[in-house]
């Protein structure tokens, strides 16, 4: 395993390149006010992606979660590109982050992150009938490629270091729309 980076420095930011602060003065049906903040996503929005290798073999990643401050087994993920739909989005952050693009993607849903306080939405896309390509990535360090069977997801999210309620949510999508429980 990894040993997780060191951190030199914390500071308080104001401004970020990837959210911005935002307030809300509601009024509700009863009358009641409050004021709300909400942190609001910049950009384009972003992609989960699950890369099936075959019918029941997904490829995951071991990537540093700098919040969590340790390494976490999740999918790959990651912002849209400017002119790009969620389909090439996805494609483009598989290569980068798994060597892999597939020939066949599918949106199964949407995904919200915190709706009580954060804007940000990912579309979760199935990717399937893979093929190796790998496109240089901005990620600071090679990412582990970990093959995990869908058939075993009950002991994948026992793992303590598979949190990520985004990934967990997709995987278990996939699962279900593979199965035919589940009609996007």
């Amino acid at each position: 395993m990894r040993k997780p980076p060191i951190i030199h420095a914390t500071r308080e930011c104001v401004d970020s390149r990837f959210l911005r602060v935002e307030q809300l003065d509601l009024e509700f049906s009863n009358g009641e006010r409050r004021t709300y903040e909400r942190l609001r996503a910049s950009g384009l929005g972003a992609v989960i992606i699950v890369p099936m290798l075959d019918d029941d073999t997904v490829l995951l990643i071991r990537e540093y979660g700098a919040g969590v401050g340790r390494y976490e087994l999740s999918l790959p993920k990651g912002r849209l590109d400017q002119d790009e739909t969620a389909e090439q989005g996805a494609n483009r952050e598989l290569k980068e982050e798994v060597g892999y693009g597939a020939n066949r993607l599918k949106i199964l849903h949407n995904l919200s992150l915190s709706p009580g306080y954060m804007t940000h939405m990912a579309h979760v896309v199935l990717a399937q009938d893979l093929y190796p390509e790998r496109l240089q990535g901005d990620e600071p360090e090679e990412l582990d490629v970990v093959p995990w069977k869908l058939s075993e997801l009950h002991t994948l999210v026992g793992r303590d270091d598979v949190t990520e309620g985004r990934s967990i949510a997709a995987l278990f999508m996939a699962r279900e729309y593979l199965a035919g429980r589940f009609q996007p």
